[in-house]
């Protein structure tokens, strides 16, 4: 076998194929709508999370006006501090695109807030 005979056999095997029939309906391709069939219409959906979630505790005390306390994300949550520091540089700073302070104080315990 010459190397365009493998190369015709590779084409062969992955070339499109029609999608297969519908066993038991012949030249059928797609299963068929009903003639009473409704297009279902659905709510649109409410953005942000669901009541009562971590995420909801979580934007609940960073949009506080004094933000809230690496120890106080953690005892709401129950997660780990590397956690919750991924979880507000990945979540709410980069899928839900809020812009979040992260202070220290003379108190050393660095506080995160949500601003506008």
């Amino acid at each position: 076998m010459t190397l365009s005979d493998k190369a015709e056999s590779v084409r062969a095997r992955t070339s499109r194929t029609e999608p297969a029939p519908i066993p038991g309906k012949p030249g059928r391709l797609t299963p068929k709508a009903t003639s009473g069939s409704k297009a279902t219409v659905r709510a649109p959906r409410k953005r942000g999370p669901r009541a009562g979630s971590k995420t909801a505790k979580v934007l609940a005390l960073l949009q506080r006006p004094q933000g809230a306390g690496l120890k106080e994300l953690l005892k709401a949550t129950g997660w780990q501090p590397h956690s919750v520091r991924g979880f507000i540089s990945g979540v709410v700073v980069k899928k839900m695109g809020l812009r979040v302070a992260s202070t220290k104080p003379e108190s050393g315990e660095r506080r995160y807030a949500i601003r506008p």
